[in-house]
């Protein structure tokens, strides 16, 4: 990566020489407010050049780091939701094991269990 790195800058480096040397008129920039010196058009190429990558880099690294905050308050939600689900399941198990069961209570007559009534009566 660093090679990659060492062979770009060394390509920046030759390009803006060439276009120094190619542009080498000398032109008077109008600044609305103010009038620059006069330039040479190959140098003013390059600083225009430089300046706008280092505004558009700035600018890139501003927009990335407003999408991550977005990636991550997206999974922070999503995360969020997923918990309130498994507490509100959590607090319906509680609450039906909380509850206590309630016995049956009706009462059956011996005609319906079919119970023969017993002999109380004792042989002596």
């Amino acid at each position: 990566m660093r090679f990659v790195l060492i062979i770009l800058l060394f390509l920046v480096f030759g390009y803006s020489l060439g276009l120094v040397l190619t542009n080498s008129s000398e032109i008077a920039v109008n600044l609305l407010f103010t009038q620059a010196p006069a330039m040479n058009l190959g140098l003013l190429l390059i600083l225009c050049l430089f300046l706008g990558v280092l505004i558009g880099m700035l600018l890139s690294l501003l927009l990335f780091r407003v999408f991550q905050n977005k990636w991550e308050i997206s999974r922070l939600n999503k995360e969020n939701k997923r918990l309130q689900d498994k507490l509100t399941q959590s607090q319906v198990e509680i609450e039906k094991l909380s509850q206590p069961t309630v016995a049956d209570q009706t009462v059956a007559t011996d005609a319906e269990l079919h119970v023969d009534p017993i002999d109380t009566t004792t042989v002596r």
